[in-house]
């Protein structure tokens, strides 16, 4: 059980109280900028408890690549929607809206405050905006969409042939984004389709209709469509379910990608780790790239090697663990990015500067000290640690300028895994675990 101190309750009460809507907390921001360690914290001044909002962590057994902070660090904070499904199992953005909202509302129900934490943006949309309302197919519906599908993924274009046949059909936007042998994402958006004659993308978020409906809109035929991605104003705000109070923790781009190189070493360094994740989801008959926790980065450039030294008889050689650890770097990295250019538009999102959080407590307090006084009193003028110095205009170029430079000139240096000796103690696991395979290729 979370203990206040009576003062801190009290206000903590008065807080929730002096809201009509149940006030929730969402920290989010890219891989390996500390989201847990400044969450936990903050839950333990708030008598809180943690919701994940991570698409790879609801998964069982799936650990270190998921980055899932270990029970002996969770200090007794209550977590929520980690470990709630099979690895065999599909979880989709509607099962995440449904179970996170149901995690909210009850921790609400209990007297805490739910601290939503996670990177990824599709559910924390959902999360915020409200799931669209797509049609939902009758048995005989369901059951024609997969006779389609599974003539498709028998036919020799396979994936391929599955994704011209959904843009040929009517989706092509959605058919361009979807994640190569996303089968499961390909037969939904044909489902919709089939069943409405409108493309996914052409269901907005409830918050979107609700607006249209209750304010008076000026049109102008030379303005461009509603785009796919649409994030509320201050007034519009008023029309979602909870008071949200949204951060977005953010560091140099350059010191990102240090700390994520140094993580993805960290994931291998002990082959109990993601290796022997990536090898079990082998084990399952899971193959690389073919379902949500194989498609994961991390787990799918793992498997992927994995299989590779399989087909070799358990041999690996230094070069070929290296390659894919530097693919494995690369592709966190990239995700990275793509999480920032998720977030960039959201005007929801304050933006918090976490440059030392995970190595200098004092700065991890500053900003825990910030969200705890903002959830305490909103309209307070607290300092937002994100505004230690101002630049001018004319300095934040400067400062732009520096880190593309920084970026354009960006070598990975590997603390760990420095020579073949370090990699000794990999590739010898490799030969006694992954030997004696018979692989279908």
């Amino acid at each position: 059980m979370l203990l206040l101190k009576g003062r801190q309750f009290a206000m903590r009460a008065t807080a929730a109280a002096s809201c009509a809507k149940g006030r929730v907390i969402v920290i989010t921001g890219p891989t390996g900028v500390g989201k847990s360690s400044a969450a936990i914290a903050l839950a333990k001044r708030l008598g809180g408890e943690i919701i994940s909002a991570d698409s790879v962590q609801v998964y069982k057994g799936l650990d270190v690549g998921s980055a899932k902070t270990p029970i002996s660090e969770r200090q007794n904070v209550p977590h929520h929607l980690i470990d709630i499904v099979l690895p065999s199992e599909e979880y989709s953005a509607g099962d995440y809206y449904m179970d996170a909202r149901a995690a909210a509302d009850s921790v609400l129900a209990r007297g805490h405050v739910p601290i939503v934490v996670g990177g990824t943006g599709l559910y924390l949309r959902w999360f915020l905006n409200g799931k669209p309302d797509t049609p939902k197919p009758t048995a005989e519906q369901a059951a024609a969409v997969d006779a389609e599908i599974a003539a498709l993924q028998s036919a020799c274009g396979g994936w391929d042939e599955g994704v011209k046949y959904l843009s040929e059909a009517g989706d092509p936007e959605t058919a361009q984004r979807l994640a190569r042998n996303d089968w499961y994402r390909l037969r939904r958006s044909l489902e919709i389709l089939k069943i409405s004659g409108r493309p996914q993308s052409s269901f907005p978020l409830p918050w979107v209709t609700a607006k249209e409906s209750t304010a008076e809109v000026k049109t102008d035929s030379r303005e461009p469509p509603l785009k796919s991605r649409q994030t509320p104003d201050a007034e519009s705000s008023k029309l979602l379910d909870y008071d949200f109070q949204c951060y977005f923790m953010n560091i140099k781009r350059v010191d990102l990608y240090r700390r994520i190189d140094q993580r993805c070493e960290e994931m291998l360094t002990d082959p109990e780790g993601l290796l022997r994740e990536a090898s079990w989801l082998l084990d399952l008959g899971i193959l690389p790239n073919s379902s949500s926790p194989s498609r994961a980065i991390g787990y799918r450039q793992t498997m992927e090697y994995l299989t590779q030294c399989r087909m070799s008889g358990g041999v690996s050689t230094v070069t070929q663990f290296l390659e894919f650890l530097q693919e494995f770097q690369r592709a966190s990295r990239n995700y990275a990015k793509r999480q920032l250019t998720w977030f960039r538009g959201e005007d929801m999102f304050r933006l918090v500067d976490a440059s030392k959080v995970g190595s200098v407590d004092a700065s991890k307090d500053e900003i825990v000290d910030f969200m705890e006084q903002q959830y305490l009193s909103p309209s307070s003028t607290s300092r937002n640690p994100t505004a230690v110095s101002p630049l001018s205009e004319s300095e934040q170029r400067l400062a732009d300028k520096k880190e593309l430079k920084a970026l354009k000139t960006y070598i990975t240096e590997n603390r760990i895994f420095t020579n073949p000796a370090t990699c000794a103690d990999i590739l010898r696991w490799i030969e006694r675990t992954q030997g004696g395979y018979k692989v279908v290729t």
